[in-house]
């Protein structure tokens, strides 16, 4: 990623906006200081959408053709998951890539192979399983919720003995989808049906103790089992024989016929019992409805069922069990895989639970750096390290006496304040950006003022991790913000050598947007070039007196305080103020500038202060953060003001009276006395609202004069100029016609 050309057009209010950011060499940061309103949140909106295929444009104006490219130096289309945007909040962020964090290679590894042995064998019983009981899906949850389970490998080994045991469970050929259909066992389990199925049992099994043959413990079911497994394994054959005690008396039997056709006899002496037969026709009348079809078909042709439904949960296991029965060599060696890797996993997932992983030090890295009143632990390590599954956290709050109470995340939220869950988002943000990391991920970093409304300490601990990102092979970022402080800050800390030709300021034009390069060096200190280059640079000579001024308010210097004050606002002594003046203030004031010498000695400073204001005027050049010629024109937009509304009202005594704030003592006074000049007074209004925060700056804060365009400074004060020459050009025709009267 060596560049990325941008191309927005008619998207969140973007215009216009086109440029290629370099990230060749050391360059892999870029800032751009964008004022409020200006296309900060926007620039953010657009890469958002990019990143999720989404179609960007204009809300405000939806019908305006609207467009966006974002390309690298090849003119390729950068991809999608290369771009993250990283906003200053958003409540429901959450890491999908959080479990890359907690992944130990290795023991996936063993985990896996083990694992895939045990599914191999699983999955080859699983498939007869299904013929059996005509399940397609979710087998696996019917088995285990059948018996109580939790796993179903753990169900299958604790069914060990039951499987493997003498006992008959002949229930194989029995369709258990059709028994435990949802609706069907809604109706089995309804008063009525369990009264009629215990009329039936209790017939049932009085039938089945007269029989000659059969007994309760021994039924029809138990006699067919006999006879299939004796003829399946040519007992016959071998010319063996079966000696049945009928009535007393044994009989001997020596053909799988007859012991067939004895046992169906008995059955059907059974099932053709009048009452028997009663019972199940007043059954029958109760499962006549649609929904139940195909179990009243299903019942009709398997009568021999119906005993088994008075207790449904120990008729599935019975089936279950004989299912396992018939497919026994596949049961067996599923178990003997299992067993064989449960004492392997056992270790590996020992190991998983206790192992540090890239997830802990993150959180280690997050609790030395952000002050937060929370912890976090991983609920389910073992299992997300090993299983793929979706991680689950436990959040714990420390009040003031060092008590750490166990909360939900919703709970979390709703008490912490709004930079506590902020911290929260972060800590999200942070999971993703390091799972890029160790995913190898090439990205490019949209960050929107990450750092507002943090205080101090979290504020650096962000801009700390930001020069991380920086540092990071494969990581690129555009960091976007309206604090000047913070701007600062990264230009300072993060960017090194590129911190001037990577950094813009956003300018707002009618109709585009331009990221202007920061040529000034000077501006994480401005007083100081200033300071160096008085006598060669009007507009820094001039911009100084702001501050000089400051500094003698500071030290408590009134002399020369009121005299910068009448550089500053129109007072008696404003035109008799030099250049040598200035100077000889700036040699007692600044203990380095004893030897200043400055050019043009005798040149008054109202007077260079409009000559430097004309040339800025005239200047077409466009500089993001000229700051030197934005408060010159402050300056020059406010002696024309205050020189307008003084000549204006005309009352010198007022005027002399005034101590402080007197752009807006002017500006009240002028609307009470000319109320009908709503031109003039909307121009003043928005000189007074302006000049103040621009000129009264310091060291600390000067960002709002940073957030005017110099363009509009220029526009304000041809606007005053304008208003100047009007009022001059009336009070000359004034003046004329009252000569030509006297002429007269």
């Amino acid at each position: 990623m060596e560049k990325v050309l941008v191309d927005i057009v008619n998207c969140y209010g973007i215009n216009s906006l086109q440029y290629e950011f370099d990230f060749t060499g050391n360059k892999s940061t870029h800032i751009i200081y964008a004022p409020n309103g200006v296309m900060k949140s926007s620039f953010a909106n657009v890469f958002d959408d990019y990143s999720h295929d989404k179609t960007s444009s204009d809300l405000i104006f939806p019908n305006r053709t609207s467009s966006l490219r974002i390309i690298d130096s090849n003119g390729i289309d950068l991809p999608k998951e290369s771009i993250f945007v990283i906003r200053p909040m958003e409540n429901n962020f959450r890491s999908n890539k959080i479990s890359t964090l907690l992944v130990n290679d290795e023991l996936r590894k063993k985990y896996s192979e083990i694992h895939e042995k045990i599914d191999v064998e699983k999955e080859k019983l699983l498939k007869e399983l299904k013929k059996n009981s005509g399940i397609k899906n979710g087998i696996e949850n019917e088995i285990i919720s059948s018996f109580n389970g939790g796993d179903l490998l753990v169900v299958l080994e604790q069914l060990s003995e039951s499987v493997l045991d003498d006992t008959i469970y002949p229930f194989i050929k029995i369709n258990y989808r059709k028994i435990f259909d949802e609706k069907v066992v809604a109706f089995l389990e309804t008063g009525n049906f369990k009264i009629q199925i215990r009329k039936y049992i209790e017939k049932y099994n009085e039938l089945v103790s007269n029989s000659p043959i059969l007994k309760k413990e021994f039924n029809h079911y138990h006699a067919a089992t006999v006879h299939k497994i004796l003829n399946e394994n040519g007992f016959f054959k071998a010319e063996h024989t079966v000696n049945l005690k009928m009535n007393g008396i044994k009989k001997e039997i020596n053909d799988e016929k007859e012991l067939l056709l004895l046992i169906s006899q008995e059955k059907e002496k059974i099932f053709t019992d009048n009452t028997l037969k009663e019972i199940f026709e007043e059954i029958d009348k109760k499962i006549s409805t649609a929904q139940l079809r195909e179990f009243r078909e299903y019942l009709f042709e398997n009568k021999e069922i119906l005993s088994e439904l008075a207790d449904l949960d120990q008729f599935r296991r019975k089936i279950w069990i004989s299912y396992l029965k018939s497919n026994v060599l596949l049961y067996q060696l599923l178990m003997e895989e299992f067993r064989k890797g449960k004492i392997e996993i056992k270790k590996i997932l020992d190991k998983a639970r206790t192992e540090k992983t890239a997830w802990e030090e993150v959180i280690e890295i997050f609790n030395r750096r952000f002050y937060v009143p929370y912890t976090l632990k991983i609920k389910n390590k073992e299992d997300t390290v090993l299983k793929d599954e979706a991680l689950s956290i436990e959040y714990f709050y420390k009040d003031f006496e060092g008590s750490a109470e166990n909360v939900s995340g919703d709970l979390l939220f709703k008490v912490l304040s709004q930079g506590e869950k902020r911290t929260l988002y972060l800590l999200n943000i942070i999971f993703e950006i390091e799972s890029r990391r160790k995913l190898g991920i090439s990205t490019l970093y949209i960050i929107d003022d990450i750092a507002d409304s943090f205080d101090y300490k979290n504020k650096y601990a962000i801009i700390e991790y930001l020069k991380e990102i920086s540092d990071s092979t494969n990581f690129y970022s555009i960091i976007l913000t309206h604090n000047f402080d913070f701007f600062r800050t990264v230009q300072d800390r993060i960017m090194g050598n590129s911190r001037y030709s990577n950094s813009y300021m956003a300018i707002k034009k009618r109709d585009k947007i331009n990221l202007v390069v920061m040529k000034y060096k000077y501006i994480s200190n401005p007083f100081k070039e200033w300071k160096d280059k008085l006598n060669n640079d009007s507009a820094k000579l001039l911009a100084s007196i702001t501050f000089a001024r400051n500094i003698a308010e500071h030290i408590g210097d009134n002399d020369v305080f009121n005299k910068l004050t009448s550089v500053l606002h129109i007072k008696s002594l404003t035109s008799s103020i030099t250049i040598k003046d200035l100077k000889e203030i700036y040699k007692n004031l600044f203990k380095d500038l004893a030897t200043l010498s400055l050019d043009n000695q005798d040149k008054r400073i109202i007077d260079l202060v409009f000559e430097v204001a004309e040339e800025i005027v005239q200047s077409e050049e466009e500089i993001a953060l000229n700051l030197e010629n934005k408060i010159v024109l402050s300056i020059a937009i406010r002696l024309n003001s205050e020189r307008y509304m003084i000549d204006k009202i005309r009352d010198d005594d007022f005027v002399t009276r005034i101590t402080k704030n007197q752009t807006a003592v002017l500006y009240k006074k002028y609307k009470e006395k000319f109320p009908a000049d709503t031109k003039s007074i909307e121009i003043l209004d928005r000189v007074n609202l302006m000049t103040p925060e621009n000129i009264h700056l310091n060291s600390f804060m000067y960002e709002p004069i940073l957030d005017i365009s110099e363009f509009h400074l220029k526009d304000m004060y041809k606007e005053l100029v304008q208003l100047i020459r009007e009022r001059e050009f009336v009070e000359h025709r004034a003046e004329a016609a009252a000569a030509n009267n006297e002429n007269r």
